[in-house]
């Protein structure tokens, strides 16, 4: 089986020791090699930003799975990022409950302060806009994840001190 045809890419990536041994520490808790895909893109991803082909072609060959299989993965799963992307990314919710809560109107807010649209990077490679469908908090509608925060009960007026806080923690 050849790996490297399955998906083009003109760059050669090598996992770095720390990726490895990360990775290698999955590997002793996981019964089965494939248990660990996803936690293994995730620490690319920690790592790098992003997963590029390369990288999924060089933790395929780690790994010794198919190249296919993680790609399969880490194009189904909306937390792991196939493009670069910026420092911050916005998960705003569009969910029925939170579109009439006004989650739409905070969708909105964001496309014109940010000017960008869903799936866009700012210009300055601050934030990426990538809504994602229910964030299962429904109840405390309109809800957004960004840094790994559930950012609940949101408010149009609020959305600039909010992404300015975000800005500011993505710096510390």
């Amino acid at each position: 089986m050849t790996l490297a045809n399955e998906i083009p890419t003109n760059e050669t990536v090598e996992l770095s020791d720390v990726e490895k041994a990360q990775i290698d520490t999955l590997l002793l808790k996981t019964p089965y090699t494939s248990g660990a895909s996803i936690d293994a893109l995730k620490i690319i991803q920690n790592h790098r930003g992003w997963v590029s082909d390369g990288s999924l072609l060089a933790l395929a060959l780690y790994l010794n799975l198919p190249l296919a299989d993680l790609d399969s993965l880490a194009t189904f799963y909306n937390l792991i990022f196939r493009q670069p992307v910026g420092k911050v990314v916005l998960h705003p919710c569009d969910g029925i409950s939170c579109d009439l809560m006004g989650g739409q109107k905070i969708r909105q807010c964001l496309n014109k302060q940010l000017k960008i649209t869903n799936g866009q990077t700012t210009d300055d490679n601050q934030f990426t806009l990538i809504p994602l469908p229910c964030l299962g908090a429904c109840d405390k509608a309109p809800v957004m994840i960004a840094n790994e925060t559930l950012f609940e009960l949101i408010q149009a007026e609020n959305l600039p001190l909010i992404l300015n806080n975000l800005i500011k923690e993505k710096s510390t």
